[in-house]
Order: structure tokens, then C-alpha cells, then sequence
């Protein structure tokens, strides 16, 4: 009995070291990517008087994480490929460790349009494994402590921490090797210490790590109601857009060598600068822009945005610069919200927020097929008085979506075999 309790005490302790070492590699990766976007974006072309050394300097960027991965591989990794690897292979390898940072980081410094959710999962997976090889205690529970670890990442990211267990449990197989309760409780602990870690060195630094913004007020009438008839279609086609144009992009970059495909990356990354600098980056900064003053842009310019940051999304995933694709959907799926009800009514204020939430549920809804973890994702800015809307939205998309996916795939056969 002694030695049992002093297992459990061993595995707490070791739980909430490793939610207070997730929250450090977060904080201190955050703090990176800001100070490196402040000299790229602010610093440098202050000093030469002249925003053009964006391209030059946005085009070096792709070289650089072109040179990388073609040493030491494609990194970062989507968000589905850490998880399937832990749950399928029971590891995730660590050696490249270095390299893995700086794919993750370039992407985000450099403005491209993807999220950093991908690139930190990979590097906490990779940082659990090495513990579960190194540190005794750990090693019997690797792909927990992994699992725990890739929960309180994504957590702490989208300040939701139900969504990072749900993102994780969704993707668990059959057999799972310690009690939900128990894995619930153990969570508890490993976010709790991540939380502190984060909130302390925000204190000591006088630092945030704030996230999307979000909308504080909903105002819902029965014309809205009338309206999910149309917002959650626009959804299902914005994920059919993107996911189209991730496909095209991702065979056209199958003809491109490496190291070039990541340059020309940086290139187009470096142009749009130039043309539309709004659809670059995650989209925290622009969406606090835009809902505080949605009214100075057209409903037409910002329906352009959108489709224009769903391509400029799937460019980057596949021509090399790579990251997560949450952030830039949420964001982009908003200005078509707010733009369609812009073109419907004349005082948009009061129906925006339902349109850009049922429009983005239904988008997130058909990608990930969860609506449960979208809707509690969704929650990161949107009011919760939207949830019921907001799960309908993702739950009718998401049937939908696998509907579409189930007739596509026999006619894709037949003409494969044709």
C-alpha cells in the first residue's frame, strides 16, 4: 500500500512538472515568435526606410526552412500526423529537436498564414518521449504523458482547456491504458501547472499570451434563425474550398524540388505582403482590427480576405512554410460572416457576430467532424449564448460533409480504375 501511494505521488508530481514545462516551451516559443515578427516586420524596415525588404526578406525565410527540410525532414507536422504517430507507433521521434524549433518558428515569423498549433504539439511530443526514454519513472507512461502534454498545448493555445483533452481523446484508439476519470484528473493538474508557469513569467515580463479576441455581445432575432439556412451552406463550400485548394496546391508542389518550393513560398508570402498584407499571419492581430472596425471595409472586400486567406492558407501548408490551420479559418471564416450580413442588412452590428459564428461552425465542422470539440473551440470568441447555433451549425456540416466525401469516393475509384 505504501509503495502504491508513493507511485501515485511520483506520477503526480512528474504530471505537474510536465504541465509546468509545456507551459515554459509555450511562453518561451510565444515570446520568440513575437520578438522575431517585430524585427522581420517593424525593426527592419524601419531601419532601411523602405517596406519593400519584405519580399527579399520573406523570400529568405522560405530558403531557409527549404534548406532545413531537406536535411532533416518536413517539420512541422499537421496536428492529426503527431497525434496519429503517438497513438499508432506509441513514439514520436526526438533526435532532430533543434531543426523541429526552427521549422516551427520560420512559418510564423516570416507572416505565413498558418497557426502555431501544429509546430508546438510536434515539440511537446517530441520533449515527452524523450523524457519517457530517459527519465525511468516516465517510461511506462510515454504515450500518456505525451497525450497529457499535446492536451495542455493546445489548451493553453486556444485558452480552452476542454478543447485540448477533446482534440486529443477524439483521437484515441480502442484501447485506452489509464481510466478517464483518471486521465481527467491527471489533465487537471498537468494544465493547472502550465496555467501558473504561463501567468507567472507574464507577471515577471510584463508579457500576455491573450489569444483570439472575442466577441462580448450576441444579438439573435428570427430573420438570423431564417439565415443559418445560408450561412451553414457558405460554411460547407469554405471547407470545400480550402480543402480543394490544399489538394491542387499540395500536387503542383510534388513537381517543385525542395528548397525551391519553400523559396517561392517565401515569395508569394513577400508579394501578398505587398498587395493585401491582411490575409498573412494566424490572424489574431487582424481579427481584433476587424471586430472593432468591421464598418471601415466593404462587405465585397472583406468576402475577398476570406477566400483570399483560405488559398493563401493552403499555399503555405503545402508549397513548405507549414503550421496549424486553425486560426487562419477561424479568421478568415469570420469576415465572410461578417461580410454576408453586411450585404444583408443595413446596421451589420447587430447580426455579425450570429453570422460569423454559424458560418465558421460549419466551416470547422466539416473539416474536423467533431462538432463537440468545435464547439467548445468555437468558444475561444464567440459568446456561449451562441453554442447551441454554433454546434447545430458544426453537427449539420459535419453530417454533411461525410455525405459528400462517401459519394466522391466511388467516382474516384471508378476513375482511378478507368
Amino acid at each position: 500500500m505504501q509503495m502504491k501511494w508513493k507511485n501515485t505521488a511520483s506520477l503526480v508530481l512528474l504530471t505537474a512538472l510536465l504541465g509546468a514545462v509545456v507551459g515554459l516551451v509555450l511562453w518561451l516559443f510565444l515570446r520568440a515568435v513575437a520578438l522575431g515578427t517585430s524585427l522581420i516586420w517593424t525593426v527592419l524596415p524601419e531601419r532601411v526606410g523602405a517596406v519593400w525588404i519584405l519580399v527579399p526578406l520573406c523570400t529568405l525565410g522560405g530558403l531557409i526552412a527549404g534548406l532545413l527540410h531537406r536535411r532533416f525532414g518536413q517539420y512541422p507536422e499537421p496536428l492529426d500526423t503527431v497525434l496519429g504517430k503517438v497513438r499508432k507507433e506509441k513514439h514520436y521521434d526526438y533526435h532532430p529537436m533543434l531543426p523541429m524549433l526552427l521549422c516551427a518558428l520560420i512559418p510564423l515569423v516570416f507572416g505565413a498564414s498558418v497557426g502555431p498549433e501544429a509546430g508546438l504539439t510536434g515539440i511537446i511530443a517530441a520533449l515527452c518521449y524523450w523524457v519517457g526514454d530517459n527519465v525511468k519513472i516516465a517510461k511506462q507512461h510515454a504515450e500518456i504523458y505525451s497525450e497529457l502534454g499535446e492536451a495542455v498545448t493546445l489548451g493553453q493555445l486556444f485558452h480552452m482547456p476542454l478543447f485540448g483533452i477533446l482534440a486529443v481523446e477524439e483521437h484515441e484508439g480502442d484501447v485506452v491504458q489509464m481510466p478517464k476519470l483518471r486521465k481527467l484528473v491527471f489533465y487537471g493538474i498537468s494544465a493547472a501547472a502550465g496555467f501558473l508557469v504561463i501567468y507567472g513569467l507574464n507577471n515577471l515580463f510584463h508579457t500576455s499570451m491573450e489569444g483570439f479576441p472575442k466577441f462580448q455581445e450576441v444579438s439573435i432575432r428570427i430573420v438570423d434563425y431564417i439565415l443559418t439556412l445560408v450561412y451553414i451552406p457558405v460554411g460547407l463550400l469554405l471547407c470545400r474550398l480550402f480543402e480543394g485548394a490544399e489538394a491542387g496546391f499540395h500536387r503542383l508542389s510534388g513537381h517543385v524540388p525542395a528548397v525551391i518550393r519553400e523559396t517561392v513560398c517565401g515569395l508569394g508570402v513577400g508579394l501578398m505582403a505587398m498587395a493585401m498584407p491582411m490575409v498573412l499571419f494566424s490572424g489574431e492581430e487582424q481579427m481584433s482590427e476587424l471586430m472593432t472596425g468591421y464598418d471601415a471595409y466593404a462587405p465585397w472586400f472583406l468576402i475577398l480576405v476570406c477566400l483570399l486567406k483560405l488559398i493563401m492558407t493552403a499555399f503555405c501548408l503545402s508549397f513548405g512554410l507549414r503550421g496549424g490551420h486553425f486560426f487562419p479559418l477561424i479568421f478568415a471564416c469570420t469576415c465572410m460572416g461578417i461580410g454576408l450580413s453586411s450585404l444583408v442588412f443595413p446596421d451589420a452590428a447587430e447580426h455579425m457576430v450570429f453570422a460569423a459564428g454559424v458560418v465558421t461552425a460549419a466551416t470547422l465542422g466539416a473539416q474536423m467532424k467533431k462538432p463537440l470539440a468545435v464547439s467548445v473551440l468555437m468558444l475561444l470568441c464567440f459568446p456561449a449564448r451562441l453554442l447551441f447555433w454554433i454546434f447545430l451549425a458544426a453537427a449539420v456540416s459535419g453530417r454533411l460533409g461525410e455525405l459528400w466525401h462517401r459519394k466522391k469516393a466511388p467516382a474516384a475509384q471508378q476513375k482511378s480504375s478507368n
